[in-house]
């Protein structure tokens, strides 16, 4: 057996056959298909290897108000970008590179790595809004650094000083963490998009189509020839129902205060003014914000990126009487009830103070409206009971989003059995229902969910929703708008409607609470509140904390029949409604002037006849009251409250035209973005000192 030869099976030289036969058809196929089935494809990608394509930047829609006045615009800048096309080591080059942008090498490399499973024709936006000499940098590096190239692109221009910043939003760069939401899964990074505001909720309308131009490239990767572009289609304008008007009055009422002012004609919802304090500058954003920037933001115990008008969730506190009220009548209740304060009353073994120490003596509903009696509405909550005050409250909107056309708004808390059985797994006390009927205990809500409840029942129970784009200006099937149309009709009676809205025209007259924000010759009817922030224990122990100051409220609407415009005010730590009145008054004044500037356009005075009290009030009665403001302004020097003093004649007209948001007058002149090239936009003195942080 030894040395006999071994001899291959015919089996497994066969199988070694068909295996090699396999192979070269395997290999023959792939030949075919490079070279016959797909040679119009991959010629296309040889074309694509050396036919370089740089993004041409849309630019977003412009913003402007109701007539057209413009809010927010572009100012065109220069981006230096790093094209991934070429064979260089682009990692070799971040030394020269961060030294000519003012960049640090380790941010270059940051961007090279975060790129790097990107597709090569991605380019890395490097640096935005650079400086000539940056530009002349990457000029004059053609050669040496031939993968660095320049595109323009049209930054946002904002108001000044914070000017309408929380309804407008800001803009910022597509981050990692939105790319991985599917409503941002079509963008790429670099996009810049809306963060907030309409900016955000109309991103899709206001953003655009960007474009490309291209180019042929050597295999160094500089550019030989120019082959075309497409050009990039600009976003959409996008008209607000703001009236810039009533929103500078409204900024300048809100000077040197924290809290927030909304503006809404409850005819139709539209919102004609939203402030919130205190603000920021979205021309901080325009470009990028510094992580230094970013952080004092957020960490700023004022918050100033909270929009207070649809996220302040606080006791509304007196305001909520008028709620109370219409509970009350709707349940046949409050026509015949008849209280006497004596400055408090005790329920369940509780003793309640009123407000007023000495008490308001007899009280009946329209008494207890205009003189904000706590006694009369400790009574009602607890024939209501909490069962049927958080039905009429819920029905009215409280407790729940508006649906406004803002993003980040809260619902807020209205109370009741369910609810806290729910949320803390104990029952209902009837004690805590005499707190909730003066609007405190667990009631917390947003101003502009106060402004939409009263708006109804102004409006004999009509209730809209709130939104500051009209929708008939959208184009159609861009979104879905037509929940901001959406029209409730609550149920009123008419007798109570005319009774609550005329005790409501009282309390700006002598015997209401807000005497001293009346306006001869406009007709005015609202409600004052001021909140507790804190136990009345703890405000004893710091009384000159104004961190423990109540907050003030005030809801008013003009005229007191049909009215054409409700404002909301919530003044923080302003203790006293009436000087959250004072505030009102004064944007509803410059309502009013503009109405009567225009022909034919004059607010409608009441038809009704007012009741006798109301007609023993004459005109010189009316005017000493405004013309000479009561001395408790000044009670004890309190600076403060003087804060909230203004002085203004019933006939008077605004001391300037408003053509367009602070900061952006010079884009109405014909020379858009000449002044602003190469430049960031920076805050420039205020033309009007009311107008600031």
């Amino acid at each position: 057996m030894l040395g006999r030869e071994e001899k291959i099976s015919t089996g497994r030289l066969t199988s070694v056959q068909y295996a090699i036969l396999v192979l070269f058809l395997v290999l023959g196929y792939g030949l075919w298909r490079l070279q016959v089935s797909q040679t119009n494809y991959y010629a296309t990608q040889a074309e694509n290897n050396r036919v370089r394509k740089v993004p041409i930047l849309a630019p977003r829609g412009k913003i402007v108000d109701r007539e057209g006045r413009i809010i927010v615009d572009n100012y065109p800048s220069f981006t230096a970008l790093m094209m991934r096309d070429s064979a260089r080591d682009m990692a070799g080059d971040a030394p020269l590179i961060a030294q000519g942008l003012h960049l640090k090498e380790s941010e270059v490399r940051d961007k090279i790595r975060r790129f790097a499973g990107m597709p090569q024709y991605a380019p890395i936006y490097l640096k935005e809004d650079i400086t000539p000499d940056e530009l002349a940098f990457v000029e004059s590096h053609r050669n040496e650094l031939p993968e660095l190239d320049t595109i323009m692109a049209h930054r946002r221009l904002y108001p000044r000083n914070g000017f309408l910043a929380h309804l407008v939003g800001y803009v910022g760069e597509v981050s990692e963490d939105m790319l991985s939401l599917p409503q941002w899964e079509l963008y790429n990074p670099g996009d810049v998009v809306g963060k907030s505001g309409v900016e955000l909720q109309y991103n899709q309308l206001l953003m655009g189509k960007n474009g490309s131009r291209q180019a042929v490239v050597n295999s160094k990767g500089k550019e030989i020839q120019q082959l075309g572009e497409t050009p990039a289609e600009p976003g959409k304008p996008l008209k607000l129902t703001v009236d810039l008007d009533v929103q500078v009055a409204a900024e300048e009422a809100l000077e040197g205060k924290n809290g927030a002012i909304v503006a809404m004609d409850p005819r139709t919802g539209e919102i004609l003014a939203m402030v919130s304090r205190p603000t920021f500058d979205p021309n901080d954003f325009a470009v990028r914000i510094s992580n230094a920037e970013w952080k004092d933001l957020v960490t700023d115990k004022a918050k100033p990126l909270l929009n207070k008008a649809i996220q302040a969730q606080l006791a509304p506190g007196s305001t909520f009487k008028i709620l109370m009220s219409v509970a009350g009548w709707q349940e046949n209740i409050a026509q015949t009830l008849n209280v006497h304060c004596n400055g408090g009353a005790t329920f369940y073994g509780r003793r309640f103070g009123c407000w007023v120490k000495g008490g308001h003596g007899p009280v009946d509903l329209t008494k207890a409206i205009y003189q904000s009696c706590d006694v009369f509405f400790y009574t009602l909550a607890e024939k209501l009971g909490i069962g049927r005050i958080a039905k009429y409250a819920s029905a009215f909107g409280l407790g729940q989003k508006t649906g406004i056309d803002l993003p980040q708004e809260v619902s807020g808390v209205m109370p009741s059995e369910e609810w806290k059985i729910r949320n803390y797994k104990q029952k209902w006390f009837a004690g805590e229902t005499i707190s909730v009927g003066i609007g405190q205990g667990a009631v917390a809500i947003t101003p502009v969910q106060l402004m939409r409840a009263i708006a109804a029942i102004s409006m004999d129970g009509k209730m809209v929703v709130p939104h500051v784009v009209n929708p008939a200006q959208m184009p159609p099937g861009l979104m879905e708008v037509g929940r901001l149309e959406e029209v409730k009709q609550i149920p009123v009676d008419v007798a109570g409607w005319n009774l609550i809205t005329d005790a409501m025209g009282r309390v700006l007259l002598p015997e209401g609470t807000a005497q001293s924000a009346h306006i001869p010759g406009i007709d005015i009817a609202g409600k004052t509140g001021s909140a507790q922030t804190v136990s009345l224990a703890l405000r004893a122990k710091h009384t000159k904390n104004d961190d423990f100051a109540q907050n003030g409220w005030f809801v008013g609407f003009t005229p007191r029949r049909n009215p054409e415009i409700i404002v909301v005010v919530l003044f923080e730590g302003g203790e006293h409604g009436k000087l959250a009145a004072r505030l009102a008054t004064q944007v509803i004044k410059a309502y009013v002037d503009k109405k009567r500037r225009q022909p034919n356009q004059l607010v409608e005075r009441d038809s009704a006849q007012p009741s006798a009290a109301i007609q023993a009030k004459t005109a010189t009665e009316m005017a000493s009251l405004w013309a000479e403001p009561s001395s408790e302004l000044g009670e004890n020097g309190d600076q403060r409250l003087q804060a909230g003093r203004f002085s203004l004649n019933g006939n008077s007209a605004p001391a300037q035209v408003v053509n367009a948001a602070p900061g952006l007058e010079t884009r109405v002149s014909g020379t858009p973005g000449a002044d602003r090239r190469l430049e960031r936009p920076r805050p420039e003195p205020a033309p009007m000192s009311g107008i600031r942080k």
